[in-house]
């Protein structure tokens, strides 16, 4: 494969990155409606539930970031080549 094939591939990788990132930041915000909707009927267990979702999707945008940054590095130093 050329270097110019594999770029390409590597950008549609990253594109597909980047819609993981935006998925997971558009359930954090669902997730958010959810608890505040909770402030006027309360559900302790659902509240829970629902913290512990945010959690694990602010996590999954944390690390999905990371590996978005680490990869554009990758490719912008295969570009230069």
């Amino acid at each position: 494969m050329s270097d110019e094939n594999k770029l390409e591939r590597m950008r549609k990788i990253l594109a597909k990155l980047e819609d993981i990132k935006n998925t997971q930041e558009s359930s954090i915000d669902k997730i958010n409606h959810v608890i505040t909707d909770l402030f006027e009927f309360p559900d302790t267990k659902l509240e829970k539930v629902m913290e512990e979702a945010h959690q694990r999707a602010s996590d999954n945008v944390d690390m999905v970031r990371e590996a978005i940054e680490e990869y554009e590095i990758r490719i912008n130093k295969m570009s230069v080549q």
